[in-house]
């Protein structure tokens, strides 16, 4: 299945097919893990599909993020950021949710983690 990238939030991204994808992270107190959808647009994705049933979607960046595999053309990067004392949890999933998607991917070790 061909899907395209028809929003971006600040939270997460959205397909023609309706799927949405973002992160999770439970949060305790004083402390923070996420991917940043901040600084793409909508022409980032200009021309690429994506094949959301792949498990080659996209590629695990360890200390930085992640980066969407298109079928055809270039990868897409996501950023993932961390802020955490070191005594609270630095768990990080990607989401693939709505349409008949529920899949979650452990991508904690894809994020610049600041350790105050």
């Amino acid at each position: 299945m061909k899907v395209k990238v028809v929003k971006i939030a600040g939270d997460n991204i959205v397909f023609d097919n309706g799927v949405i994808l973002s992160s999770d992270h439970e949060s305790d107190c004083c402390e923070s893990h996420y991917l940043s959808f901040n600084d793409l647009t909508i022409k980032d994705f200009e021309g690429l599909e994506f094949d959301l049933e792949s498990e080659d979607f996209f590629e695990r960046i360890e200390g930085y993020g992640i980066a969407l595999n298109p079928l055809e053309g270039f990868p897409v990067r996501i950023p993932g950021y961390g802020y955490n004392n070191g005594y609270y949890s630095s768990n990080l999933t990607l989401l693939l949710e709505g349409n008949g998607f529920n899949k979650k991917f452990d991508i904690s070790e894809c994020q610049d983690i600041d350790w105050n």
